[in-house]
């Protein structure tokens, strides 16, 4: 009865020391896991540590003409055109057009305004009806700082028309 004991116990033990061998090494690789889960999030705060936005306009917003223009910017430093700096740069605001990839040089036109002086107010009067509006982030060059440092948003331009006549 001894060896039978014996010979149920011993396979087991030798299961068990194994497996604990294995679930220490899993731990390891888990914890391992673990530590590129952290480092993945880590990266991704470093990306949210850095954004541009609009402070006094959301998505769908209603707006009047003259448009005030209020920018922000985070985990940058706002500066006027001119050198080049590391993690610094000026507002450009794109109306009705997209973010400026990484890299490439913010055009100017009547549709993409350039606010090299490190403002971060302008006024803009656009027609009535739907516009998007980017704002775009770039260095002393005006290199875009790309799809990451930029915030589009859609604004209605009401027409208030003239004062109505009262008789």
């Amino acid at each position: 009865m001894k060896i039978k004991f014996l010979l149920y116990i011993i396979p087991i033990f030798f299961v068990a020391c194994s497996s604990g061998g294995n679930a220490s090494q899993e731990e390891t690789e888990g914890e391992s896991q673990e530590q590129e889960v952290v480092g993945n999030a880590d990266t991704e705060l470093e990306v949210a540590k850095t954004a541009v936005f609009f402070t006094n306009l959301t998505d769908g917003s209603e707006v009047k003409n003259p448009i005030t223009i209020e920018m922000g910017v985070k985990g940058m430093v706002l500066e006027p055109k001119g050198p080049i700096n590391d993690n610094a740069g000026h507002h450009h605001l794109i109306i009705d057009g997209a973010f400026v990839p990484s890299g490439q040089i913010v055009p100017t036109s009547e549709t993409s305004i350039h606010y090299g002086g490190g403002q971060s107010t302008g006024t803009i009067n656009l027609t009535p009806g739907k516009h998007i509006l980017t704002l775009q982030f770039a260095d002393g060059a005006h290199a875009s700082y790309g799809e990451n440092m930029s915030s589009t948003i859609s604004v209605n331009v009401v027409d208030v028309g003239p004062a109505p006549v009262s008789e």
